[in-house]
């Protein structure tokens, strides 16, 4: 398997791990203890990204919709929802990946909007607007 393909399988693995099932002990060892978070609504770190999970409420889940990886970068788009807010996020996140370990991170963020508010028409992630959910 290319480097690529493991980071993906990798990244894929540490937010279903983190997001998903809360496990933060295991959640350790795909991010590293020298984590660079360049999210300017995450604190700095591993363990400022790790709080701000502990912080959300247990209904939080992510869900990934796209994958891509080139070299020792991923982009995953991806939808978080039950974090407490009115509308849940269409997220893209961007991973470097070194040695096994997500070493730094930075995304890009937005609400989520319904029927009624796509201007477009169309919905922002999969094939079906929230409310249809």
């Amino acid at each position: 398997m290319s480097a690529p393909e493991q980071n993906k399988r990798l990244v894929l693995e540490a937010f279903d791990t983190l997001f998903n099932r809360r496990d933060y002990a295991r959640a350790e060892t795909y991010w590293s203890p020298h984590y660079i978070q360049h999210s300017a609504h995450i604190p700095p770190g591993r363990d400022g990204l790790f709080n701000l999970v502990k912080g959300l409420p247990d209904t939080l889940r992510h869900e990934t919709e796209l994958i891509m990886a080139e070299g020792d970068m991923v982009m995953l788009r991806g939808r978080f929802s039950g974090h407490g807010q009115p509308a849940p996020w269409i997220v893209v996140d961007t991973l470097r990946v070194r040695d096994g370990v997500l070493v730094e991170h930075w995304d890009v963020i937005e609400d989520e909007v319904s029927r009624e508010a796509s201007v477009s028409g169309l919905p922002m992630f999969g094939d079906g607007f929230p409310e249809d959910r």
